[in-house]
């Protein structure tokens, strides 16, 4: 009997094949000898093994990244503070100052941070002016003048023009003193006006030490009529306008400048000349107008607000990342962490300065109608106390904020300790993103441990599975070898269906 099972295997139809072959033949896919869903198994399996280790990886992952995405918010808003101190850092910057010309057709004018409060008389007898001279009238632009070398000098810079038989006309001359190398300073143009054209020569450059002269030097005449000296009476070209130094007076001092653009007259101002005054009917002297300058608040309020602004910003950012909120039980992502604490708490301690050594109205913050809000910790501007403060005290507000120990100076160098090149917060970033790294190589040790781990289960299934299909195969081997009339009834109802349906099995 023994002998028998093992040799062969009856199908379900009665033929015969190898036990072994049988078997392979089967399991052509996990699961159809037992029946079971072994992918299904194994995966189940396979994640319950490494679900405490996946946990703990994520959840190292989550919090690493929120940490990581919560120091970057925290620099953003540390950023945006230090780009509001640069102009409270310096006393004088902030002390600004506007000024006003009584007679705008006049003059207009700017300040530094160099100017003081003040108020001048302004007269201007003229302007300052570049030269300009004019060749005698002829017929047109393409008349030809001659042929020849021309120097042309402004003050101590000259060139030199050579004109030929093709550029001998006024238009053609005109082209080749613009495109001249070395152009001391002046252009050319061609006037056409009813009585001809003319070619004038203007100078670049206002004030009396860029006087225009211009020389015939190949030793001929072809070039005779374009020639001008300033120091000579017998000149060919005409001088239309003479180079000149503006002369105008403030506080009825005399003073001249070779622009009329003026910067070195009065300290920290800067004022541009427009127009001559006009002398008064009868009088001798220009008339005279006004040049006020006097502080102006406006600057001061606007840097002031933004730097406040800025500081809500930073505390904002400190509470929400490193708060917590009783009604949702939710913590932010630094709650408890030591760097915003203690940057939170040098913050107040630079923001509570008081200037031991105003002798103003302006020594800390909230003379300047800045204070903390008890309730939020957020920080108040009134700015009607503020206007009142800088138009009383602009000095001592400035004093406050700026130079050695003021406010915005040790505010700055506290943020660049934190956010500068090698500075705290790039510390804790690296530190962050190492501890990513590790997190990383864990993950891919799991994933490494649990394909082995699947790999393992799958093939121990699939031998189970195979060891099924082999007993189903031999169970119905053994009903079919004691129980043959089981068989033979099956067969006889088989026969007894084909009858009763008109079909003779052979």
């Amino acid at each position: 009997m023994s002998s028998a099972i093992s040799s062969s295997t009856p199908s379900a139809t009665g033929s015969s094949t190898s036990g072994s072959a049988a078997a392979n033949a089967v399991i052509t896919s996990t699961g159809i000898g037992s029946g079971l869903n072994i992918s299904a198994i194994v995966s189940a399996l396979t994640t319950a093994e490494g679900s405490a280790q996946q946990t703990q990886i994520t959840d190292q992952q989550n919090t690493l990244n929120a940490q990581l995405s919560a120091f970057g918010t925290f620099s953003s808003a540390l950023s945006t503070l230090q780009a509001t101190l640069s102009t409270l850092e310096n006393p004088n910057e902030l002390a600004g100052f506007s000024a006003t010309v009584a007679d705008t057709s006049i003059a207009s004018a700017t300040t530094t941070s160099q100017a003081v409060a003040g108020q001048y008389s302004l007269a201007v007898q003229n302007l300052a002016t570049a030269a300009s001279l004019s060749s005698a009238a002829v017929a047109s632009a393409a008349t030809v003048i001659g042929t020849g070398t021309l120097q042309i000098s402004v003050g101590d810079a000259s060139t030199t023009v050579t004109i030929g038989s093709t550029n001998d006309t006024l238009a053609g001359i005109a082209a080749a003193i613009n495109s001249a190398s070395n152009n001391p300073g002046v252009s050319a143009s061609v006037l056409s006006t009813t009585a001809g054209a003319r070619l004038v020569i203007s100078g670049t450059e206002t004030g009396a030490s860029n006087a225009i002269t211009v020389a015939e030097t190949d030793g001929g005449t072809g070039l005779s009529s374009l020639t001008y000296n300033p120091t000579s009476t017998t000149n060919s070209l005409s001088q239309t306008q003479a180079a000149l130094d503006a002369n105008f007076t403030i506080n009825g001092y005399a003073a001249t400048s070779a622009s009329n653009v003026v910067s070195s007259a009065i300290s920290g101002v800067t004022f541009t000349l427009l127009a001559p005054t006009t002398a008064a009917s009868g009088s001798t002297p220009a008339q005279t107008t006004t040049l006020t300058i006097a502080p102006d608040t406006t600057a001061a309020q606007a840097s002031i607000g933004t730097f406040v602004t800025a500081v809500n910003g930073v505390l904002s950012s400190i509470q929400s990342l490193g708060g917590y909120n009783a009604s949702t039980g939710a913590a932010g992502p630094l709650n408890g962490n030591a760097t915003l604490e203690a940057f939170q708490n040098q913050l107040e301690n630079i923001l509570d300065t008081v200037d031991s050594n105003s002798s103003g109205g302006v020594s800390s913050l909230a003379d300047l109608g800045i204070t903390a809000d008890a309730n939020t910790g957020q920080f108040d501007s009134n700015t009607t106390t503020l206007s009142n403060a800088l138009s009383a005290d602009l000095t001592g507000a400035g004093n406050l904020l700026g130079g050695t120990n003021g406010i915005a100076t040790q505010l700055n160098n506290l943020l660049t300790s934190y956010t500068g090149p090698g500075g705290l917060l790039s510390t804790i970033t690296q530190g962050l993103q190492s501890s990513l790294s590790n997190v990383s190589k864990q993950q891919t040790a799991l994933n490494s441990q649990l394909a082995a781990y699947s790999a393992t289960l799958t093939a121990q299934y699939n031998a189970m599975d195979t060891a099924v299909a082999a007993l189903k195969e031999t169970q119905t081997y053994l009903n079919a070898e004691f129980n043959p009339s089981a068989n033979q009834s099956s067969s006889s109802q088989s026969a007894s269906s084909n009858l009763s349906s008109g079909t003779t099995s052979t």
